[in-house]
């Protein structure tokens, strides 16, 4: 259904054009997050940024998503996944994840805080939702952070994540619901993992093209 993480990024600018004016904010998950964020900031001649949300594994099972955090502390839990982890469990996943997330912070942005968030319409993209946890994390920060509009924008993700957002946030746009659906990957002609390097150089992109325009 797409080339490439950049085909279809493109392609969910169009779809997200109605926002062009409203002075947005792009918000991208890295890693694969971040080449989609470029692409739809460039199209909507917006703010990029870059947020971090670490999924909370399983105690027994650390791929298994039981919720995630994001860099604000915010907390998602999935009511069925995480009912049999007791509560010291938990703490002790967050401290790890929270760990891992101040790294990321320096590693991807070098230390800065996010873009403000309040007053403004923010939105959230990802190169495809898989279990969500991440994004639902990403939706209760901009929640705690006053933004003025949330919409979640993806090439990709299930029906059921699909209808799920509809009523969570301000807008999504999913330009693809395939059913049956296993993985972001299978809607892509070209799926390779973007390494750290690679997810940070789309934001110094960004800010290098935004500093050729101000002068």
């Amino acid at each position: 259904m797409f080339k490439n993480r950049k085909d279809a990024a493109l392609q969910l600018a169009k779809a997200l054009e109605k926002y062009k004016g409203d002075d947005p904010l792009v918000l991208g998950i890295p890693r694969g997050g971040a080449e989609t964020a470029y692409y739809v900031a460039q199209g909507l001649q917006a703010e990029m940024g870059l947020v971090i949300s670490r999924k909370l594994g399983h105690p027994q099972n650390p791929e298994f998503a039981i919720g995630a955090i994001a860099e604000d502390g915010s907390i998602y839990l999935s009511p069925y996944a995480s009912s049999d982890v007791s509560e010291l469990e938990l703490e002790k996943i967050k401290k790890e994840q929270q760990a891992e997330i101040n790294s990321r912070i320096q590693r991807f942005r070098n230390g800065k805080p996010l873009p403000e968030l309040k007053n403004r319409t923010v939105i959230i993209v990802d190169d495809g939702i898989a279990t969500g946890s991440t994004l639902m994390a990403t939706i209760m920060l901009c929640r705690n952070k006053m933004a003025k509009k949330i919409v979640v924008g993806a090439p990709v993700s299930s029906r059921e994540m699909a209808t799920k957002l509809q009523s969570l946030v301000d807008d999504s746009i999913i330009l693809e619901v395939p059913y049956p659906y296993h993985a972001v990957s299978q809607v892509y002609g070209e799926f390779n993992n973007l390494e750290d390097q690679e997810a940070v150089k789309f934001l110094l992109a960004w800010e290098k093209d935004k500093d050729k325009k101000s002068k």
